[in-house]
């Protein structure tokens, strides 16, 4: 699936960027379909990966769909072609956001979600670069709007980030207090957060300051977790505390966890 858009400047030049998203891997519910997550992968990785890991998971009444990133030049690489949700060449806050990227996928996973059945609760979670990608699409469903001003279509009860980071941190405030509705929302939207200590990729303090930005936001309902020695990998415990917060604040049926 192929996404358009227009990077629109303070200059009379427009850049425009074609987005081909690979391929989408759908995970199944065992049991009765009561949830729906997107599930989004790292830098370099694809939407397989991730997909054979949910398999095994204890959730029968979660359906995972787990696309693939564009692949497309990345700043942090030199300009090296790999799959990515976004531009990226720094990963901090004073790094620079590629707006276009992140409205562009934001609003992939959105499509990806908008053809699901009318009961059926909606999630977005990833690790990584996905993980960032699933908080700045967070900040688009509380602010009811893409960065581009574009409507965002979905309504989200759970969010779950491994091992990331928040783009746009330092425009987010701004972008709440466009919408009288978006502190109301902020308080009441689920987010897990998951970080290691030990993480040499996406530096711990980057998680940690992700999770106080989005709290100082309003973002009320949010869960951040530490792990000792955990690098930029997943573990069985991390794992299990996903799979015990996404059965109780999806309010599954079920489930048990290992």
């Amino acid at each position: 699936m192929s996404y358009n858009t227009s990077a629109i400047g303070s200059g009379s030049r427009t850049a425009r960027r074609t987005f081909e998203f690979g391929r989408t891997h759908v995970v199944r519910p065992k049991g009765k379909h009561q949830a729906t997550i997107v599930w989004l992968h790292g830098l370099g990785d694809k939407g397989s990966s991730w997909s054979q890991l949910l398999e095994t998971l204890p959730l029968p009444n979660i359906k995972w769909i787990c696309p693939t990133a564009p692949t497309q030049p990345v700043a942090l690489f030199g300009g090296f072609h790999c799959t990515a949700w976004f531009d990226v060449g720094d990963i901090s806050e004073d790094g620079p956001d590629d707006l276009e990227g992140l409205d562009a996928s934001a609003a992939h996973v959105a499509n990806l979600l908008s053809t699901e059945p009318a009961d059926i609760k909606l999630g977005i979670g990833g690790f990584s670069m996905g993980a960032a990608t699933a908080l700045y699409s967070a900040t688009c469903r509380i602010t009811g709007q893409y960065g581009n001003g574009n409507l965002y279509p979905v309504d989200l009860s759970a969010v779950v980030g491994l091992s990331g980071w928040l783009p746009c941190s330092r425009t987010l405030r701004n972008r709440m207090e466009r919408s009288h509705e978006a502190a109301r929302q902020a308080a009441s939207l689920p987010i897990l957060l998951c970080h290691g200590l030990g993480d040499d990729v996406v530096a711990y303090k980057h998680g940690e300051k992700s999770a106080q930005n989005l709290s100082e936001a309003g973002f009320g309902n949010l869960t951040f977790r530490t792990y000792n020695g955990l690098g930029h990998y997943t573990i069985p415990e991390e794992t299990d505390e996903v799979c015990n917060w996404l059965t109780s604040n999806l309010m599954l049926d079920g489930s048990r966890a290992y």
